[in-house]
Parts: C-alpha cells; structure tokens; sequence
C-alpha cells in the first residue's frame, strides 16, 4: 500500500499545481517540479523513489512524448531536421565548454570536468515541449526546430557518453570501433523508423508512392514471397497499421497505437536511445489518414484517440515524471550553502552560453527569425534525463564527482528547468506579437519579436 500512497500523494499535487498554475497564469510544470522538490524534503516521499512510481513516471513520459509527436506533421518534422543541425550542434558545444572550463576552475580535476561537461549537453525536451503546449505553441516552427535540434543533440549526447564515461571512469581508451558502432546503431534505428513509415505505416496522401516502386521491384525480384499488388507497392503497405485501427469499432484503437508506440520506444531504447525518442517517433510516423478509410468515422475516431491520449499525458500520467523528477533535489543545507558560488556561476554561464548559441544558430545556419530564434535559445535550456544519468554513473558508480560537484550540477540542472517555463511565458507576447521588442545597433534597428501581431 506505500506505493499507492506515494501515488496518491503525487497525484494531489499534480491537482495543486495545475490549480496555482490557473492562479498565477504560469506553467504548470514550475509547480510540479516544485511540489516533488517540496515533498521529498519535507519526508513526505522517500529519497529513494520506489521502483513502482519509478516505472510509473517512465511510462508518463513515454506518453507525452508520443502524445506530442501524434500532433506534429511528420513532413514538417523532417524538414525541421535540415534547418536544425546547427542549433544541435552550437546549442551543444557551448554548455560542455562551458561547464567543462568552470568546472576545472573549481575543483581541477579533468575527469570530474568532462563529467560537468556532459551533465550540461543534452537538453530535456520533454519539459521544453510540455510547456510550450501549455501556452498553445507546441505547433510553431520554433517548437518544431527545438524538438529536431534536441532529437539531434540527444544522438550526440549517447554517442558522447559512451565515449567519455569509460575514459573518465578509466575502464578504458576511446576506440576508433566504439565510435563506429554508435554511428552504425543511429543510423540503423532511424533507417528502421523510416521503413515504418514508408511500408507499415502509410497513406496514400502523406508520400508519393511512385518513389517506392523502383526499390520495392529490386526487393521483390529478389524475394518473390514479399508479393506487390496492382501498384507495385508491398503488401504491408495495404495490410498495415490501417487494419489494425480497424478494430476501433469495438473501442481499440488508443490500444493499437499505444502498443506501437511502446514498441517503439522499446526499439530506442534497445539501440541506446532514451525511450521517450521513440515514442516521439512513433507519434510521428502515426496520422490521421490512418484511421478509418470510410472518411465519414475517420475524423471522430482520431479526436476520440487524441482526446483519451492528451488526457492520459498531460493530466494525471504525465505529471508524474515531473513531480518524481522534482524529488531528485534533495536539500543539504550546510552543503548547498557552501556551493552557492560555483551554483550560481554554472547556472548564469550555461544559461547565457547556451541561449545565446542556440539563438545565433537558429537566426545564422536556420534561418529562423529573431523572435523564433529566441524562443529556440529559452526552449534549449532544460536538463533532465541524461543529465541525471551522468550524475548517476559519476557519484553513484564511481567516484568521479565530489559531493561539492554533485550537488552544483544537480541545482544548476534544476534551477535551469525551472527557467523553461518561465522563459517561454515570459517571451510569449513577444513571440506571437502582443508585444514589439527592438534593438538599435548604430543606424540600424533590428526587431527582436513578432513583428504581425497574430
């Protein structure tokens, strides 16, 4: 019954923040990261998250990551991809150099700092996109270049880890074969996401099918038992996912594309990934079109699916990994008062350094305008997962990381989450043109928000 009282205690204050979040017309997930922080502190949840709550809030996020990829258009998302390679990689340089420098500053230890350093590349998307759903721009283009340059970053950030830990850790010497398995896995998983897409998981509008009948002719010519039909398309393509979703007459269709999305998820995870990627994919890849051809169910039968999965994500599953998340800053005051100066320096250099390079990286290599670069600098801020894992495998598992350092990089993560919503509300009038915003530089004035008022 601990369990279900932990439960029940995180659901009341997911209740709570979204009460005090109407109230002060902020986010609500500045209210359950505080909350969770609150609560372990004050001994009402445990330190140690039991494995029940954990699992729990693992799935929340699985959800709303693919809640969140079900809304976007696929088209888009990959065209996202072309302008977003630079905001991924500026808007991760800049944090590790960052945090790598003050951390040698501080406590001059190389190992520790190249643990710093990768603590602060990786950008939790989920929090970023969460709250820009909650000021109804999770649609924008400046969304969609946030979550690609993340997708992105996260690739790098894997790859970063399973080269950096072992050399860290000492267990061993950066290898030329590590760096190609990685390369080979990436690409193997988002060849496979791909394959989905085109084969299992299309309609008729969202590709042009014409491009698959010369490779599908190649691969049936060479295993006849595959079969074509009349168009030269593989027969998955006519016995997809659509059949599946069929079974939404008899109310099953939420449980079709839940269970793709976890085996997608599961997919990623099994090539390294974090599973709330494939989940994201697995949104993507899912469209309207693939529900009911008959078009006069089709519209109903997909609202009724996104109605039941925005519910699930955003209003009592979801919030759980947040609230959990919020658990993690478990207060020590003698220590965290002796950390404050080397806290306050990471949190002020990473939260400049990495706005300022994701926002000249969105404007210069993206083409993005001002108020969506802006936007792009204050969404790249968050950490989590991978922040958390590295904190983990360098205090945890080994002991690279003082106590003095675990703790700067845990509040400094913190407190950079808890700068996402904020931001994001803050930039929000700007950003759909409620309010201009102009610099002059000598004669010239360059206009920072949106200059049409939506």
């Amino acid at each position: 019954m601990q369990d279900l009282n932990h439960l029940a205690i995180i659901w009341v204050c997911v209740f709570l923040s979204s009460y005090f979040a109407r109230l002060t017309k902020l986010t609500s997930v500045v209210y359950f990261l505080a909350f969770g922080c609150l609560m372990v502190n004050t001994g009402v949840l445990p330190e140690e998250t039991t494995p029940f709550i954990e699992g729990f809030a693992k799935v929340g996020i699985i959800v709303i990551m693919f809640a969140l990829g079900f809304e976007e258009n696929s088209s888009k998302f990959v065209d996202g991809i072309k302008r977003a390679w630079g905001i991924a990689l500026f808007g991760a340089i800049g944090p590790f150099a960052v945090a790598y420098f003050l951390s040698l500053q501080f406590w001059g230890d190389v190992k520790l700092a190249l643990m710093c350093g990768l603590a602060m590349t990786a950008t939790a998307v989920s929090l970023t996109m969460v709250s820009l759903r909650s000021e109804g721009l999770h649609r924008t283009d400046a969304a969609r270049g946030i979550m690609t340059s993340a997708v992105l970053d996260d690739i790098a950030s894997l790859a970063l880890v399973a080269l950096l830990v072992p050399l860290a850790t000492g267990h061993s010497e950066i290898s030329f074969d590590q760096v190609l398995l990685i390369g080979a896995k990436t690409l193997l998983f988002f060849g496979i996401v791909t394959l989905l897409g085109m084969w299992v998981f299309p309609c008729n509008s969202s590709i042009k099918v014409e491009r698959l009948v010369p490779l599908w002719k190649k691969l049936s010519a060479r295993f006849p038992v595959l079969g074509r039909h009349k168009y030269g398309i593989p027969v998955l393509e006519r016995y997809g996912v659509r059949n599946l979703l069929m079974l939404g007459e008899s109310g099953h269709s939420t449980l079709v594309i839940l269970i793709l999305a976890i085996l997608i998820s599961l997919v990623a995870h099994s090539f390294g990934f974090h599973p709330a990627v494939g989940a994201y994919m697995a949104g993507l890849i899912l469209k309207q079109e693939h529900f009911h051809e008959n078009q006069q169910l089709q519209a109903q039968d997909y609202d009724h699916c996104k109605m039941i999965i925005d519910d699930v994500a955003f209003s009592w599953l979801g919030p759980v990994f947040f609230v959990n998340l919020g658990t993690k800053i478990v207060l020590d005051l003698d220590i965290v008062t002796s950390v404050i100066p080397e806290m306050l320096a990471l949190t002020i250099g990473v939260f400049t350094i990495q706005v300022i390079s994701a926002m000249l990286a969105a404007r210069y290599t993206g083409s993005f305008a001002w108020h969506e670069s802006i936007m792009i600098g204050f969404g790249m801020l968050g950490r989590a997962e991978l922040a958390f894992v590295v904190l983990d495998i360098g205090y945890v598992q080994n002991d690279i990381f003082t106590t003095a350092a675990f703790y700067t990089l845990m509040f400094t993560a913190f407190w950079l989450n808890i700068a996402v919503p904020l931001t994001i509300k803050y930039w929000r009038p700007y950003f759909i043109g409620e309010k201009q915003l102009a610099i002059r530089l000598g004669s010239r004035q360059i206009v920072l928000s949106n200059p049409e008022k939506k």
